[in-house]
This record gives structure tokens, C-alpha cells and sequence, in this order.
């Protein structure tokens, strides 16, 4: 992941709608969910949520696929995990870190 990436993902996630979608999405896992599902969990109107999806689509952080009627959104753990890498990249000042709890790092 390059800085623009970096920078979009973090852009399309700094919005709380958006966080709470695509946190929706991670605890759905590789089934992914329907806007209408989503829609209903989270309590938020549905061309809300079209442009939220829409959103987060163009950063890469979810993808969507087309089954039958249905549009089904999954995130996109790659992506994901792309930025995680990035944002950790020269964590412990470049030394081998097992990042595990919120204060790891600490002892680095």
C-alpha cells in the first residue's frame, strides 16, 4: 500500500457511519452482507447507506458482487490488512514486533 491509498482508506473510515459499516462487515466475515441487511442492523437509511458502501468501495476497503437480485458487500480483508501493514510498517524502530495487545509495543 502506497501513501494515497493509505490516506484514502483513512479518509473513507473517518466518518462514523462509515466505521460502523465497515466494522459490520469485518464481524460479518466472508459472507459478507446485503445492503438491506445492513440497512436493518444498523439502523440507517438505505440511499444513506448507498453512498456510505459507495464510499468505502472507492477507498478498496470493501468489494461487492452481484448475486441474482441481490448486491452482496463483503470487506475487503487484503485491503484491510494493507493499511494495518502501513500504519505499523517501522513499528519497534524496524525491529521484529508481535504486536498483541495495545501496550506490545511498549516493551519494543
Amino acid at each position: 500500500m502506497n501513501e494515497d491509498q493509505a490516506i484514502g482508506a483513512l479518509s473513507a473510515l473517518a466518518h462514523m457511519q462509515r466505521l460502523r459499516v465497515f466494522r459490520a462487515l469485518v464481524v460479518a466475515g466472508p459472507g459478507g452482507l446485503t445492503p438491506s441487511s445492513l440497512a436493518d442492523q444498523l439502523a440507517v437509511a438505505r440511499n444513506t447507506l448507498s453512498f456510505h458502501l459507495k464510499e468505502l468501495a472507492h477507498a478498496g476497503l470493501v468489494t461487492v458482487e452481484q448475486q441474482g437480485r441481490n448486491l452482496i458487500y463483503r470487506a475487503n480483508y487484503e485491503q484491510m490488512n494493507g493499511l494495518l501493514g502501513y500504519l505499523t510498517e517501522h513499528c519497534c524502530q524496524g525491529a521484529a514486533c508481535q504486536v498483541g495487545s495495545a501496550d506490545a509495543c511498549a516493551a519494543c
